[in-house]
């Protein structure tokens, strides 16, 4: 009997390391966890191949992934490509894909499956990816089921981005439709989509049978927390385990606590306020300028950022490749009001500024309505949600319809891809609702040089043509030129394996608790 009595209890405690059923000394399942991560603004589409908002883009590639993505630093690395080659005359894109590989669903894996999102987006223009790269596609070829090859019909720049951005769906979820994609994704990777609720929160639970094996939380929990407050009090009392963006004011107290850890990441994020430049006043580059010299990117960075950032110093953060430094718009009220009275202002003008709900950005539209009307511009302040807002700004098809006048907003760009960084911003055939040139800016020599880069093979011939690019958008002015973030993220100590890369994006492949 005791013999029996010493062999069942190591039986138990045998059976209590496993992760399905023992507890760890903190009261907690192995491999039950679970987490919360609280951003700034709610996610507005989960629909990958039509996405424009960073917070949606993190959510998005917890579930579903490229044939190539992005380490913590920004540079391309394959993923469920297993290996890939370009020809000399950058038209053909070999890959070679990953095998044994299952969608969340159960379908396969294959090259079919590639073909099938490709051209989804190929044939669709109204998503946002079909104007980066995939309306270049002429053929995709399938060599066997884990092959393929991809032809342009130009060479593109930026193409292995676009492979990386371009997310990879369930073909049977294709075939449900586009009202389905958005709300339901269905892809490879570490976490599976379980709910969303507007405004609330969305929820990923670990895929048990993904590709890459590693020690995951059971679920994830993403809350839109607009205001900062709340925020900052969710990662203190650890009802949050990160939160991002951390604001600025709150890191003297919270790198006094022990339980938490802050983490500060050089970014490509462009904080700029858009201007409309097919509207008056704002048709006059000189109203633009005046614009610029009367804000102070020193105080901006100084008042709005707490001290962490640059000064944008270019039409493209300095993080990204081919950043070239201009003549910083150094703050002059003198030359403001100059500028203004030759456009024929000299008394300034009542306008409006539009941006979204959550704390900073009310901050930041404070300071530039306070900084404008020192050359007498009468800035109006209109906050609305994310999704509303997105609505109003890319509701509009034409020029002619955007009520939009100012937008305080940020953009960020994958470091190694200087193509996302400028057409979608400047180029005259990006305006809404297919780019976000929401400023509709149109220069015809800006448009041949953003053309002529995209099918150049040649480095020093693309630095060449995109340090034109950023000198003349630089003195057109159809932004306010502000700064470039530092990003600053909080996480409980116990948390490892969420990484904040430098375009603000949130990795949680391996994300777990100690």
């Amino acid at each position: 009997m005791l013999l029996l009595v010493v062999i069942s209890t190591v039986l138990v405690v045998g059976c209590s390391s496993k992760e399905s059923g023992g507890e760890k000394k903190d009261g907690s399942k192995k491999g039950d966890k679970e987490m919360v991560i609280a951003v700034n603004e709610n996610f507005i589409s989960m629909d990958p191949h039509n996405t424009g908002d960073t917070n949606s883009n993190s959510v998005q590639s917890a579930m579903l992934e490229g044939l190539l993505g992005f380490d913590s630093e920004g540079k391309i690395i394959k993923k469920l490509a297993e290996d890939y080659s370009v020809s000399e005359n950058a038209l053909e894109y070999t890959f070679k894909l990953r095998q044994g590989v299952k969608f969340h669903d159960g379908e396969a894996f294959n090259a079919e499956a590639v073909k099938a999102n490709y051209e989804r987006i190929m044939k669709d223009d109204s998503l946002r990816l079909n104007s980066r790269g995939f309306n270049l596609i002429t053929n995709i070829e399938i060599i066997n089921d884990y092959e393929m090859k991809v032809t342009l019909k130009e060479p593109y720049a930026g193409m292995l981005t676009r492979f990386s951005s371009a997310k990879i769906l369930s073909p049977k979820l294709l075939a449900e439709g586009k009202d389905k994609i958005g709300k339901n994704p269905v892809g490879t990777g570490p976490f599976k989509f379980v709910e969303w609720v507007q405004g609330d929160h969305l929820t990923v639970e670990r895929f048990d049978d993904y590709w890459n094996k590693a020690d995951r939380v059971k679920k994830i929990t993403y809350k839109p927390v607009p205001e900062n407050g709340s925020r900052v009090a969710m990662l203190k009392t650890g009802e949050a385990q990160v939160i991002y963006p951390l604001p600025s004011q709150n890191i003297k107290e919270l790198e006094g606590n022990d339980a938490i850890k802050v983490e500060k990441i050089p970014s490509t994020i462009a904080r700029y306020v858009s201007i409309n430049t097919m509207k008056k006043p704002f048709n006059d580059p000189r109203v633009r300028q005046a614009l610029n010299y009367a804000v102070s990117k020193k105080d901006f960075i100084h008042v709005v950022n707490a001290g962490f950032g640059l000064p944008l110093d270019s039409a493209i953060p300095s993080k990204t490749l081919y950043y070239k430094q201009q003549e910083v718009y150094e703050q002059n009220i003198e030359k403001a009001k100059q500028l203004l009275k030759e456009a024929g202002y000299e008394k300034g003008f009542k306008t409006e500024i539009w941006g979204n709900t959550n704390s900073d950005t009310m901050k930041g539209m404070q300071f530039i309505q306070q900084q404008l009307k020192a050359i007498g511009v009468d800035l109006e302040i209109k906050s609305m949600e994310e999704g509303t807002l997105s609505d109003q700004i890319f509701g509009a098809k034409t020029p002619e319809e955007a009520k939009l006048q100012m937008w305080y907003v940020s953009w960020s760009a994958y470091p190694s891809d200087t193509t996302n960084a400028t057409k979608p911003l400047f180029y005259g055939g990006s305006f809404p609702p297919n780019g976000a040139n929401t400023a509709y800016y149109k220069n015809e020599q800006v448009d041949k040089w953003i053309e002529e880069v995209n099918k150049t093979a040649n480095p020093e011939k693309q630095a060449e043509i995109y340090g034109d690019i950023q000198s003349t958008i630089y003195k057109d002015a159809p932004w306010i030129f502000l700064g470039v973030d530092e990003i600053l993220a909080g996480k409980r100590t116990n948390v490892e394996g969420v990484a904040i890369s430098p375009d603000g994006g949130i990795d949680v492949t391996n994300a777990h608790i100690k």
